[in-house]
C-alpha cells in the first residue's frame, strides 16, 4: 500500500479547503513537499483548469495553480516524492505539447512524473481554449494512444484518427521508459480506458460501495494502480477515523490510497503527516 496527498494551496474547491490556504504561497507548500517526501509519501498532486467561469468558480472554485510551473519548484526540493498531475484535460493540449513540457519535467525530477489525465467535462472551457467538446473521448482514447507512442522517444511516431505525426524530434523526453498513466473518471468506461491505455485509474465522486462494486471480480492487468481516495483525515484530532478511512478504501480494491488533510497551518500539516506515517506504518 502506498498513500499520496491530494496537495493543499494549488486547489481550492469551496469547503474542501482550509482558510489558510487562501494566503498561503510556494514556501509553506516546499515545506510540506519536503516533510512528505522525507516521510516516504508515494505522491503529491496538481490539477488542471485554465480559467473557470465565475457562475462554475461558485461550486467547483476558481484557483487553480499550473500543474507543470508547480510541480517543477517542487521537484527541486524534493528528492523520492512522485509528481503526479490530477489530472491534465487532454482535449486541451496536443499529445507532442505534453510530451515534451511533461517529458522535461521527468528529466529534471529524475524520472518521477505520473501523468494524470482525464477527458475533462466543463464545455464553457472547452469553448474558450477552441478545443473540440463532442466527441471529446473518442478524441482522448487517441490523444491516449499517441501519448503512449510518444513518452520517452526522441522520435515518436503515430497515426491515428486524431492525431498524425511522424519525423520529428522531441527533446528532452521523459526518462522513465514507460510513464505511469493514471486514467480519472466515475464511468465503467472511463475503467476500461484506464485498462486499454493506462497503467492506473483514479475516480472520484463515487461512494466507496459502488467502487468495489466496480472493481469486484475484474481482471486487472499486472502492476495496474487503482488510485483511491480515503477523503480528508485528522490523523492527530480522530486516529482511529483516519485509519478506518485509509482501510476501507484499501478493502475496496486501492493499491495507492490519496488523502487530504484537515490542518490549521502549513506546519500543522507537516505534523499531521507524520502523525499519519505514524499511524499506518506504510511505506512510500
Amino acid at each position: 500500500m502506498r498513500i499520496g496527498i491530494v496537495s493543499p494551496v494549488v486547489t481550492q474547491v469551496p469547503g474542501g479547503h482550509a482558510e489558510w490556504e487562501r494566503s498561503a504561497g510556494i514556501e509553506e507548500l516546499a515545506r510540506i513537499a519536503r516533510t512528505a517526501d522525507t516521510l516516504g509519501f508515494h505522491h503529491l498532486t496538481c490539477s488542471e483548469h485554465v480559467a473557470v467561469p465565475a457562475d462554475v468558480a461558485v461550486q467547483r472554485g476558481g484557483t487553480y495553480w499550473d500543474p507543470l510551473a508547480a510541480l517543477g519548484h517542487l521537484s527541486a526540493v524534493t528528492e523520492r516524492i512522485r509528481l503526479a498531475t490530477q489530472v491534465l484535460v487532454l482535449g486541451y493540449h496536443h499529445p507532442l505539447e505534453i510530451a515534451k513540457r511533461y517529458g522535461t519535467l521527468d528529466r529534471i525530477s529524475g524520472g518521477r512524473l505520473v501523468l494524470g489525465l482525464g477527458v475533462g467535462s466543463l464545455e464553457e472551457e472547452f469553448a474558450l481554449l477552441d478545443a473540440p467538446f463532442e466527441g471529446r473521448g473518442a478524441r482522448a482514447d487517441d490523444a491516449l494512444g499517441a501519448l503512449r507512442a510518444s513518452l520517452s522517444r526522441r522520435e515518436p511516431a503515430y497515426h491515428g484518427a486524431f492525431y498524425d505525426f511522424e519525423g520529428f524530434v522531441v527533446e528532452p523526453h521523459a526518462v522513465q521508459d514507460r510513464v505511469p498513466l493514471w486514467i480519472g473518471g466515475r464511468t465503467p468506461r472511463s475503467l476500461r480506458r484506464a485498462v486499454t491505455y493506462g497503467q492506473g485509474w483514479v475516480p472520484f465522486g463515487l461512494p466507496v460501495d459502488r467502487l468495489a462494486e466496480m472493481l469486484g471480480g475484474r481482471e486487472l492487468p499486472e502492476d495496474f494502480d487503482v488510485v483511491l481516495s480515503a477523503g480528508r483525515v485528522d490523523p492527530s484530532g480522530a486516529p482511529e477515523a483516519a485509519v478506518r478511512a485509509v482501510r476501507r478504501v484499501r478493502e475496496a480494491g486501492a493499491t495507492v490510497v490519496s488523502v487530504g488533510i484537515d490542518a490549521r497551518s502549513a506546519a500543522h500539516y507537516c505534523e499531521q503527516l507524520e502523525a499519519l506515517w505514524a499511524l499506518t506504518g506504510e511505506t512510500g
